[in-house]
């Protein structure tokens, strides 16, 4: 069955998998980490066994920018990525929200009625342990629990993912890509962070004189913290490892925050619109060199540190890479 998303309770009665009882999860998913992706395969497994389909259900805008916006945090995915890493895991569909008014209001006995049971037939819901649901999010996965004995659905709370004793979160995560963390992060993601956009032309200085590099005009709403990172950068279907520079560019006398990286061993031409930059590990501060040469030297030192490191970054030819 392939991936359908669904962009209201009006377009999935009116799909194909409206007929069928369900398995379901509920929450924003912003980053799909590691804890995320530990109840959506449980979702998936108990729905696949019982011939549910697997359902999950995500809220646009998130909840926060709509109800909190001056405290609502940058999200780590677009919708695009969001969706994205749904279908890769293996959901059948996605219930995409809207959260406006109206959804705020819906106390949690009404959230779970109106969507869960007679919008989507649900049979089993999975959560996390820490899942808040209805007005001002008065309802946990201990009230879920008892909605469910009460009117006839079977509930799964999964425990918090923990990696070397850490408990993973989105608002961990931000906080590693603030710091320039980047490999942390991508520890709890699962993979890499990564920024993608339209390729945006350069003013062609770099290329003439320093090493040439594709700048992006990324779609995320955060980056990681200014510097010199090892990447791979994805460009017209060809995954090429990468050295990337976010920053004002100091030595030619700084500009406006850019993304530019600079392809090891890209062998075609440039046509794509489109590219996305995976970010693994961060090899320096970003700094103002003397001259466009020692420039060019200390990139060809970054480069060799970068082919190194992701040497030892063992992966599957079409994966975004194994986590070391």
């Amino acid at each position: 069955m392939s991936f359908v998303v669904y962009r209201s309770l009006q377009e999935w009665r009116r799909g194909p998998l409206a007929a069928r009882p369900t398995a379901a999860t509920v929450g924003n998913f912003d980053g799909l980490h590691l804890g995320h992706q530990q109840i959506l395969r449980r979702m998936i497994e108990l729905g696949h066994a019982t011939a549910m389909a697997a359902v999950a259900v995500t809220f646009d805008p998130h909840p926060a920018r709509f109800l909190r916006p001056r405290e609502a945090p940058p999200l780590l995915l677009t919708m695009e990525q969001r969706l994205a890493a749904l279908r890769e895991l293996g959901c059948d569909a996605a219930l995409v929200l809207r959260f406006d008014a109206a959804l705020a209001r819906l106390a949690p006995e009404e959230f779970v009625r109106q969507i869960l049971l007679d919008g989507l037939r649900a049979q089993a819901v999975v959560v996390g342990r820490t899942f808040r649901f209805g007005h001002q999010q008065a309802g946990d996965s201990r009230l879920l629990a008892e909605l469910g004995q009460r009117l006839g659905f079977a509930v799964e709370t999964v425990e918090p993912v923990k990696v070397r004793g850490r408990v993973v979160s989105s608002s961990g995560i931000r906080q590693a890509l603030r710091e320039g963390r980047t490999l942390l992060a991508a520890r709890w993601l699962g993979r890499p962070f990564a920024l993608t956009g339209k390729v945006r032309p350069g003013t062609g200085r770099g290329r003439q004189l320093v090493v040439p590099t594709l700048n992006l005009q990324h779609e995320q709403e955060i980056t990681p913290k200014p510097g010199v990172y090892v990447t791979e950068t994805v460009v017209g279907g060809e995954c090429s490892r990468s050295v990337t520079n976010i920053g004002v560019r100091p030595t030619f006398d700084g500009g406006p925050l850019s993304v530019e990286s600079h392809l090891l061993d890209f062998s075609g031409g440039i046509s794509a619109a489109r590219m996305e930059v995976r970010f693994w590990a961060r090899l320096r501060e970003e700094k103002r060199f003397a001259s466009p040469a020692a420039l060019r030297a200390q990139i060809l030192r970054d480069i060799t540190r970068a082919r190194r490191f992701l040497a030892r970054v063992r992966r599957p030819a079409s994966a975004a890479g194994k986590v070391p």
